[in-house]
């Protein structure tokens, strides 16, 4: 089991890096004032969730295997970093949902949310250090399941505080032009959160 001290000094972690700035929550602020917080629901689950299950499989072993091959971590980022520029693309263009709609266009959804993690720099950062800083160099399965476990109860309130915010918005940005000038800046942000992709 981990230390008390461990777990705090882990969930101070895991609460900083789950609600700052980054794709997910960039994409979650757009789709609360786009769609609302009810049908935002499965994206925030399938962040939460699929991230806990990122930081599992790579905890047990996937880790090692990016150590011994590095191209091929190297070539996910890679696909990752394009699939980004898409969905920045994405949301950039978006029109602003007339009321008939709204209930037409469809949010991100539970499994694409949890299969973005994998393509996510900020949350490939967030998992390899994590399981380098708070698991041993040979963690047992119970360890990097707590571990998981931690992130997926941390991440989900975090995100969902994103969604809240965009919600709230929708009070603000009544026009269709305000709209769509804020899916330009979210669009813009998640471009620039890709900073960690292509630093040297």
């Amino acid at each position: 089991m981990m230390e008390t001290s461990a777990l705090l000094a882990l969930l101070t972690y895991a609460v900083a890096t789950s609600i700052t700035p980054g794709p997910n929550n960039m994409m979650l602020l757009a789709s609360g004032l786009n769609f609302g917080f009810a049908r935002s629901v499965p994206h925030m689950l399938g962040i939460a969730l699929g991230f806990g299950l990122m930081v599992l499989i790579v905890g047990v072993g996937l880790g090692a295997l990016f150590k011994a091959y590095p191209t091929i971590h190297e070539v996910l980022r890679w696909v990752g970093g394009a699939y980004m520029l898409y969905l920045a693309w994405r949301i950039a263009t978006a029109a602003a949902p007339k009321a008939s709609q709204k209930t037409a266009a469809k949010p991100m959804g539970f499994v694409a949310a949890a299969a973005f993690q994998w393509v996510n720099p900020k949350a490939w950062i967030m998992a390899l250090g994590a399981i380098a800083t708070y698991l041993p160099s040979d963690p047992t399965v119970a360890a990097v399941a707590l571990l998981a476990l931690v992130f997926t109860l941390v991440n989900l309130p975090c995100v969902s505080v994103w969604t809240v915010f965009g919600v709230g918005l929708q009070r603000f940005l009544t026009k269709p032009s305000y709209v769509h000038a804020f899916n330009i800046t979210m669009a813009l942000m998640l471009v620039l959160s890709l900073y960690p992709l292509v630093r040297p």
